[in-house]
């Protein structure tokens, strides 16, 4: 079964790195651009079947999925990225718009890899405290970049700065197209910059069938920690997929 998350309204900022610089307002639409080409994805979830927000995968399948939050540097991206995929594995990619909009070739790197993209809002701000407006403007920012670069707004929706979606922003992101947002119960604390080690062992010590574990760019421990990620994932039969095949 999938579970939705039961805690509501303004969350601890758990998940999301908040060390880099405040959010400006977002920023004009760049020139549009042909979308790039994205590999078949899979059949995608029944929208009437998901919850408003997920938490977690069935826990009778042996599969888990890897969401990163997605700003950092390009290059370190596409060291963690080749990690991936020569682990084999897919993932998903929530992206802060304004960081796709300074790498708008990171859209196609991402899906060229058979990853999924999706909106972690425009600017990565703290949308549990933003009114209906505000938040709408965020989520619908990043939306639209996506669709100018890729043909579509993604499946996906992670809200910034807070593990958990409010009704409020719910509702945002419904307008926007996103009815059900996407959370996480395993949270690796890679954000905090710990050793390789740390990550290996908060996320191999709590992995189990279902699980969604939130990851981010831009955190060179992260680069390091994957291989040995995947190594133990395998170990334990589990096989990291996008959120899409997770819960299709």
């Amino acid at each position: 079964m999938l579970q939705a998350a039961v805690a509501l309204g303004a969350v601890p900022l758990a998940g999301c790195d908040t060390s880099g610089p405040k959010p400006a307002p977002a920023p004009p639409a760049g020139p549009s651009s042909a979308p790039v080409s994205a590999p078949a994805p899979p059949v995608s979830p029944s929208r009437a079947a998901l919850p408003p927000e997920v938490v977690n995968g069935p826990r009778d399948k042996p599969a888990v999925a890897l969401t990163f939050h997605g700003q950092g540097d390009p290059a370190q991206v596409r060291a963690l990225l080749g990690e991936l995929e020569k682990g084999g594995a897919r993932v998903t990619v929530l992206a802060v718009g304004s960081w796709l909009q300074a790498q708008p070739a990171m859209a196609k790197r991402i899906l060229d890899g058979g990853h999924e993209l999706g909106n972690h809002t425009q600017n990565h701000g703290p949308i549990a405290g933003m009114d209906a407006a505000h938040a709408y403007a965020e989520i619908n920012s990043c939306a639209q970049l996506l669709k100018r670069l890729t043909g579509s707004i993604g499946t996906w929706f992670r809200p910034s700065q807070t593990q958990h979606a409010n009704d409020l922003i719910k509702a945002q992101a419904t307008r926007v197209g996103y009815p059900t947002c996407l959370s996480y119960d395993l949270d690796s604390l890679d954000y905090t910059d710990p050793a390789p080690a740390a990550i290996v062992t908060t996320v191999a010590g709590a992995v189990q069938n279902g699980s969604i574990v939130s990851l981010h760019f831009g955190h060179p421990a992260t680069v390091t920690a994957i291989p040995e990620v995947l190594d133990r994932l395998r170990q334990r039969g589990l096989r990291p997929v996008t959120m899409t095949e997770l819960v299709s």
